[in-house]
């Protein structure tokens, strides 16, 4: 019993350490991000949370190795999604289409 209640607490705690680091990543977003740039990211998270939050982590380093200056227009934006979809060209989903011959068609 004590030993559940221990884990609960520390599930507790863990969500609490999750839930600020979110907040203070929002805030820190907030701050560097014009008004239009931190809408159109609003709309990529919507679709593709993961590629936001690479967008994001991207970003942040930049302003903090100072290769970017605050606050982060949204042609700024456009130019690293970009960047971030070429070198992704790889891992884009292929078709592939496998057609019957002529000779086994059951028509």
């Amino acid at each position: 019993m004590e030993q559940q209640l221990a884990q609960a607490q520390a599930q507790a705690e863990n969500q609490e350490k999750i839930k600020a680091a979110e907040e203070k990543r929002q805030a820190m977003m907030r701050a560097v991000l014009s008004n239009e740039a931190r809408e159109r990211l609003g709309r990529i998270a919507t679709v593709k949370p993961e590629r936001a939050r690479q967008v994001e982590e991207l970003l942040l380093q930049a302003i903090q190795r100072g290769q970017l200056a605050p606050p982060v227009s949204e042609d700024t934006l456009k130019s690293v999604l970009s960047q971030l979809s070429e070198k992704g060209e790889g891992s884009q989903p292929t078709v592939t289409f496998h057609r019957k011959v002529a000779a086994d068609d059951d028509w």
